[in-house]
């Protein structure tokens, strides 16, 4: 099956990005569906900026991108039903993606291949009243998604092969650097590594063993600055196996293994603090300061990835 109409099926947040990484391949004609109508070309614009400021990207390359993208509010649109690639990236929340693709199937060809972005939910779930399930694969997508690369493809309980290594090779073929779940399970790969972390960090801050700010220095300075060159499999395999064994024998049973949310996180949910959204969560943030956060973040990715 050739591969040339893309549909984005969510014009939001991650619909916008998707749609830009998907634009960079001139082979692509790309659709965004939305059931509002979306400023996304201005969103687009908004979320290239940067990389317009340090160089990474021309004003003729985004003008480009933006030719081959489309939009639409209209279900029965030939851009929908002419798809041979669908990725969803509506809200979070199950009954929606089920009724978004319920939409689509009935609209699009038994051939067209379905991908849901979703960081929590399970594809075989959402795919469960479907007619073509093997069709379908979960493509998760990190935010922000027009930067990171990494899309962990993940199989459902019907995925083929065949539809999970196209997605694989048409991913790969937009810049991005695909990994196969090949099972489903909560947080897929690298969500569950993420929040073991967060749920270490947590404890260790419930425990008194140190403040919020000292364990995000002490990731910060340490490990994380070594963790892209050096991941964590192969930084066992750099010390050996019988080091990790011995360490292992030792910490573990030390660690956090709690199966519930920390009690205080609870308690900042209680009393309101809730992060960026509020100016406090484990620390205080004033609004310049949220911003300031942001855009360096971005800053620091365009670095890494395009050294600019």
């Amino acid at each position: 099956m050739t591969i040339q109409n893309i549909l984005i099926a969510g014009g939001g947040m991650m619909g916008k990005n998707i749609a830009l990484v998907f634009a960079a391949n001139p082979a692509y004609r790309v659709a965004v569906y939305d059931l509002y109508q979306t400023d996304v070309y201005g969103g687009i614009r908004k979320n290239c900026a940067q990389l317009l400021e340090k160089g990474v990207m021309t004003e003729q390359e985004l003008e480009q991108r933006l030719s081959r993208i489309s939009f639409t509010t209209d279900l029965d649109s030939e851009l929908i039903a002419g798809a041979d690639f669908v990725v969803e990236a509506v809200f979070e929340d199950m009954q929606i993606k089920r009724e978004t693709f319920a939409k689509l199937e009935a609209r699009c060809r038994p051939d067209t291949i379905f991908c849901t972005n979703t960081s929590v939910m399970s594809p075989s779930e959402i795919s469960a009243e479907l007619k073509y399930r093997e069709r379908f694969v979960g493509t998760h997508f990190w935010n922000p998604g027009h930067l990171i690369p990494l899309v962990e493809v993940v199989k459902s309980d019907a995925t083929s092969d065949e539809t999970a290594q196209t997605v694989m090779e048409v991913l790969k073929g937009v810049g991005k650097e695909p990994v196969l779940c090949k099972k489903d399970v909560p947080g897929f790969i690298a969500n569950r590594m993420q929040h073991a972390l967060w749920r270490e960090a947590i404890s260790i801050v419930e425990n008194g063993i140190a403040d919020a700010e000292t364990v995000d220095k002490a990731v910060k300075y340490s490990f994380g600055l070594r963790l892209p060159q050096l991941a964590p499999l192969t930084n066992s395999d750099m010390v050996g196996t019988e080091l990790t064994w011995n360490i292992h024998s030792y910490i573990l049973p030390f660690l956090e293994d709690s199966h519930e949310p920390s009690p205080l996180l609870a308690k900042m949910r209680e009393e309101g603090k809730m992060g960026f959204k509020s100016g406090e969560g484990f620390m205080k943030w004033t609004p310049e300061e949220i911003e300031q956060q942001n855009a360096e973040l971005n800053e620091y990715l365009i670095r890494m990835l395009y050294g600019k």
